[in-house]
């Protein structure tokens, strides 16, 4: 998605923002990020605000209403969601200033026991009943091995894609951002999904899956349910990749394949 700055937003919209924030002295576009039309750190008289929004016409636009829909329900290690417009053809979203970076998955990586706790955190969310989010048994169903699906299920609130990106390290802790897909799920899902991302950090197989085995709902988990997350992640990353020859996808394929064989084989 092609991106604008605040400035270019229309006069509608710039105006009901300064009535949630106050006068607007500047604004500074924000690099990265595929997903939104406008992405700006504003200094404001109420104080710095990151904003960032799609049109309302765009075919995403339901999941940054998710996004907003589950802020509330969010632990505390995630940045906080000040308000949510829709004026002028635009939905945005008004969020706390986190002046961080990107966390560092690599081994040895000081920043890995803040994601760790984050996580730890986020495993003791429930899902919340009054916001539509689609459920794991759903988002997997195409990818999972005959038979296999109803490990899925579960009441855990889930982040799914821990790639560095969506982690900010700030103020001694790491800060889960981009929650435009929340997912209902068994817990374990999220430290599966996190040992994967170790293995695109250079993490072996067996080190990716003994940093999972820190959380209980993964030790908790039946061989024969992390045996199908294997599969259905591997067959998930196989299918982006032939969709798109990106050589990073296709890398995550191959260690998506290596994590699969690795979780295959516990007893």
């Amino acid at each position: 998605m092609s991106r604008i700055p605040f400035a270019q937003l229309p006069a509608v919209v710039r105006r009901a923002v300064a009535d949630k924030t106050g006068a607007v002295r500047q604004a500074a576009t924000s690099p990265g990020g595929m997903n939104s039309g406008v992405a700006s750190v504003l200094d404001t008289d109420g104080g710095p605000v990151f904003v960032k929004g799609i049109p309302t016409a765009h075919p995403q636009v339901g999941a940054q209403r998710r996004e907003a829909a589950v802020a509330p329900h969010l632990p505390s290690s995630c940045p906080r969601l000040y308000w949510h417009l829709e004026v002028g053809g635009w939905s945005l979203l008004g969020y706390e200033v986190v002046n961080g970076r990107h966390a560092d998955y690599t081994p040895g990586s000081p920043d890995l026991p803040l994601v760790e706790a984050a996580l730890a955190d986020l495993q003791g969310i429930s899902a919340p009943a009054d916001v539509e989010i689609k459920r794991a048994v759903d988002r997997w169903a195409e990818y999972a091995p005959p038979g296999t699906l109803h490990h899925f299920d579960g009441d855990t609130l889930l982040h799914t894609d821990f790639a560095p990106d969506n982690v900010l390290i700030a103020d001694g802790r790491a800060r889960l951002i981009d929650w435009a897909w929340p997912t209902r799920g068994a817990a374990w899902i999220d430290p599966g999904a996190l040992a994967l991302r170790l293995m695109e950090a250079r993490h072996t197989v067996e080190a990716a899956v003994a940093f999972a085995y820190r959380f209980p709902s993964w030790r908790d988990a039946t061989p024969a349910a992390l045996a199908a997350f294997g599969a259905a992640t591997a067959s998930l990353w196989r299918e982006i990749a032939e969709q798109d020859g990106a050589e990073w996808k296709s890398a995550m394929a191959d260690h998506a394949a290596t994590l699969a064989r690795g979780l295959d084989a516990y007893p």
